[in-house]
């Protein structure tokens, strides 16, 4: 089993997975937007999450009709996103640990 991290899938089969030409891969590649893994061979290869990355920008092009510097700017946003969601998560264990230890004092 594969991790979703892993980078196993050729860019043809990207390519069928998502419904786009391997040319539209490669343009999100040269204007920054994807990094694919590369073998010693030069073959791109990518990763599930990089699959999911490539979709969402697939549909912010042709859904939302949003250009390339559209697209950027909602990576950046759903990057801020993400890290406010772990700074979330980590908080809410805090105040988690903070709440049983006040509890315990509680108790004595």
């Amino acid at each position: 089993m594969h991790g979703e991290n892993e980078p196993v899938y050729a860019i043809g089969v990207v390519s069928r997975i998502i419904g786009v030409h391997q040319q539209t891969i490669r343009n999100y590649e040269r204007w920054g937007l994807v990094i694919p893994s590369r073998s010693v061979g030069g073959r791109r290869y990518y990763s599930q999450v990089e699959v999911e990355n490539i979709q969402k920008i697939r549909e912010w092009i042709e859904v939302l009709g949003l250009n390339r510097a559209g697209v950027e700017v909602m990576k950046k946003a759903y990057r801020q996103i993400s890290l406010l969601e772990e700074e979330n998560k980590k908080l809410k264990l805090e105040l988690i640990k903070l709440h049983k230890k006040n509890e315990s004092l509680l108790d004595y």
